[in-house]
Parts: C-alpha cells; structure tokens; sequence
C-alpha cells in the first residue's frame, strides 16, 4: 500500500477578507454582544481616554444589560460610567484603579455587585489562567493597518507602550482594534499582532495624548519631598545597591522622581550603570538611559510623551506586556529581578500594611497598579511618604484597606525619620553602622497623631463595595460602603 498518496488540485488564490467595518455601532450590531458578557479596554490613555465611554454609550443605547467590565484601570475619563450602572449597563467591574466620581459612586453602594481590585499582574493572571474569561476586548491604538497590525507610538494621538492591551489581545474571544490612524502600508514593529486582531474600526479621536501625563514629569522643588528623597537615596547608599547591573523601578510621585535624579548622582560618582529600569516609565527615566546610566528600559506603561518618543526611537526601550511585568504564574517576570523599587503609599500601619485604594475618609481614590507585585518581586522595597498629609496622618496603627501586605515591605522613608521592617534583620543591621537613624514605625504614628490628633471613625454599612485581590488571587481585604 502506497503510504504517500499524493493529492494535487489546483489550491487558488487565498481570498482576502476585510477586518474593517465603517464605524463602531455597525460593528456592535455585527457582534451580537449579548447580556452579561465581559468587554475590556486599557487605560494607556488615562485621563485623556475617549474610548471607553464611546463604546459604552453605543451598548447603553442598544439596550444592553449587566455586562462586567474588565478595563485594566479606571480614571477621570470615566467619571461618567455612574449612569451605566444605572441604566443596567454594567453589572460588575473588574479593576486595578478606581477613584473620581466613579469611585464615590460605588463607595456610596451604587454598584450591587462588589468591584474586584487587582494589581497589574493579578489582572493578568487572571487573564491567563481562565479566571476572567474576556469576550471581546475594545483597544484603542494610535496606528494600525488594515490587517491590524498596531502599536501605541505613532499617529496622531500617540500613548506609548500598549503592555495591558497587549494581554487583552492576545486572550479576548474577540479583539476589536478602534484607531484615528488606518493606514494601508504594514504597520511594522508592532504592538498588536495582527493575527490577535479581529476587527478594526477607523473613529475621529482615540485619546488625547496630552493627558497621559499625570504629574510625571514635573520638577520637583516640594522641600519635604526633596528631603524624603535625600534620605532615600541615603538607604540605597548604604546597602550598597548601587552596583553595575543593579536594576530598580520607581513610580512617578514627587519624592519617587527625586530618588531618580540622586541615583543619577550615585552612579555618576561610582562609575556604574544600571541594567535596566522597569514599569510605568517617564521622561526622567529616559534620560537616565539616553545619558548611557541605565541600559535598557522595560516599559509596560508610558507616563509622559518623553517615553513614547524614546520607544519609538531608542532601541534598547523596549516595550512589555503586563504578563512578562508582573504575573506571579511566569516564573521569569520581571519583578522578581528587581533590585530595588520604591513606592508610594496613601497610608501605612504599624505592621507596614500599605493601602493605596482608599483615601482617609474611606472612599476609592488610587490604584493597586504593580504596587503589591514589585514589593514581593524586588529585593529591597521602599515606600516613600510624608509622615503627615495636610492634616491627616500617613502612618497609622492600621490602614483602612491593605493593597500590599507588611510582609513585603522593607523600609519606610518619611520626612520624620526611616523606619524598618523588623522581619529585615539584615537592612536593621547595615544601617546601625550607618548615618541612618532609625526609628521605630510606633514612634513615627505617635508623632503623627501628636500632629493630626486621632482620626475620627468612619461610619460603614454592612455592605461590601469592593473585594481587593492579591496577585496570586486571593482576596486580602474588603472595601465597605461608607455611610
């Protein structure tokens, strides 16, 4: 018997399908979204995000109903959203951030259903091992072909790096690629693949690039942040991180950015340069890397328009997903190979608990963003906070809401004093043979509270608001409705 039967026909031309459609409601209609099914969108926007609340206005009209909704955060460009819980629209949030009128609404019990906080890479671990399953993901992306080739650096309404729509993409049931860039040449390097793109759909304005920008790239001239960071940078001295390939992430607060420019000065006068810098990156960063100090840049999230111009040009900036940033499922993500990070914190308690989901009256007013993953991936973690905001103390006994847990913080910075970990017997014991005086976290709330007084309670409801997720999915804390 003849094992290779040959089969000759005459293949033909493969037949070109469009992914295009002539505008968004057509498209809607085409897709048959059904009630309860779970859309996506990305914030790579921020406040200057046109995307979302597009889209939802089409789905509210069709008459849409109890629809969860998994964008990877939440900002002012969706203070509207209250209505569309409503009207019915949506039935449930996953999120990492949440804070505006959005975030009142649902701290004042709007929403039935409680929202799910997640990091950035909880969120995109979840995505990843099925616990979300996304039906059909909207990305907005500011240059694509008409195969749905993307990326996030050209066009007219450029945001950088695409790293969460990336996951989005590559995972959704259906992918819908809306742009104000449609061109007919390949789009090429990409974000998006094509092959992850399902539909493309040309619309007037994606975004407004200016307001990707959140006070990342301003000076620093706070005294009291400018002090934080000296004796941040102090900590980092004298642990000797310091070295040639050392790596770090810092996030784009005031005292965050100073820390920036005395690592410059550190490496200057050691002659080192660092491997990588990582996470949400800024023009300060870039500058670090155009000045040959840092080597490469891994950036999940472009914070100013200094990044998107740097990866679009500089070849060692490199453009990462959210899985590859932060999901504690993959082994090799590059948290885990961080020297350091300093972080910000809206409130730490004496068991160096952070929350920075919450304000001081209980109401959702930040964002899990890659908080609790780079306290657990780095080495050494830092926070950096005033001891006191306005009137209102940053060091408490306990924290209203714990974002990241005290077991993975190291070191506190305030402008009061540095307080230690205890479980980190070996930072204690470098810095007791160092200028750095420490000081117990106790004695830094007690000098809080001698300044703000203690602060009243706050009146909850029986009704939860909000379940706060750890990376590796369990749930760490609830949010409770505020009275």
């Amino acid at each position: 018997m003849d094992r290779y039967k040959i089969n000759f026909k005459d293949k033909g031309k493969i037949k070109r399908k469009s992914k295009v459609r002539k505008n968004i409601e057509n498209l809607i209609d085409e897709l048959e979204i059904k009630d309860a099914m779970t859309i996506s969108f990305h914030h790579h926007f921020r406040n200057g995000d046109l995307i979302g609340s597009m889209v939802m206005d089409i789905l509210d009209r069709k008459g849409i109903k109890n629809l969860t909704i998994f964008p990877s955060s939440l900002t002012s460009a969706h203070d509207d959203f209250g209505k569309y819980i409503k009207s019915g629209l949506i039935g449930k949030i996953c999120t990492s951030g949440l804070r505006g009128k959005l975030g009142q609404d649902i701290s004042s019990g709007l929403l039935e259903e409680p929202v799910v906080v997640r990091s950035h890479g909880g969120r995109a671990r979840a995505i990843v091992q099925g616990d979300e399953k996304i039906d059909i993901a909207f990305l907005g992306a500011p240059h694509c072909d008409v195969q749905g080739n993307a990326n996030g650096f050209e066009g007219n309404s450029p945001c950088g790096s695409l790293g969460y729509a990336k996951v989005d993409a590559k995972y959704a049931d259906k992918v819908v690629v809306l742009t104000d860039d449609l061109t007919e040449e390949i789009a090429m390097p990409y974000s998006i693949p094509a092959y992850d793109v399902d539909y493309i759909v040309e619309v007037d304005s994606i975004g407004i690039k200016e307001k990707i920008m959140s006070g990342a790239t301003r000076s620093v001239t706070n005294p009291k942040e400018l002090l934080i960071a000296k004796k941040t940078a102090q900590v980092i001295e004298e642990l000797n991180i310091v070295q040639n390939n050392f790596s770090f992430q810092t996030g784009s607060g005031g005292s965050s950015l100073a820390v920036a420019q005395f690592l410059r000065e550190s490496m200057i006068r050691k002659d080192v340069k660092a491997d990588f810098a990582l996470g949400g990156i800024t023009g300060h960063m870039v500058n670090l890397h155009e000045e040959g100090l840092v080597k490469k840049l891994l950036d999940v999230q472009s914070f100013d328009l200094s990044a998107v111009s740097s990866l679009k040009n500089n070849k060692n900036h490199f453009e990462i997903d959210a899985s590859f940033y932060a999901d504690i499922s993959n082994p090799g993500n590059a948290v885990n190979r961080l020297d350091v990070v300093i972080l910000s914190a809206l409130e730490i308690d004496t068991k160096f608990n952070v929350n920075v989901i919450t304000g001081s009256d209980g109401v959702f007013r930040g964002a899990s963003g890659g908080h609790s993953d780079t306290a657990a991936g780095s080495k050494v973690c830092i926070v950096v906070a005033p001891l006191v905001r306005g009137r209102i103390a940053t060091v408490k006994e306990k924290v209203l809401n714990i974002v990241t847990p005290g077991s993975t913080i190291d070191v506190l910075v305030t402008d009061h004093g540095v307080a230690v970990n205890p479980n980190r017997k070996d930072i204690i014991d470098k810095l007791k043979e160092s200028k750095v005086k420490i000081i117990d976290i106790n004695d830094l709330r007690e000098m809080a509270e001698k300044i703000t007084g203690k602060p009243e309670k706050i009146n909850y409801t029986d009704k939860v608001v909000g379940l706060i997720e750890y990376r590796d999915g369990s749930i760490i804390d609830k949010v409770y409705q505020v009275k």
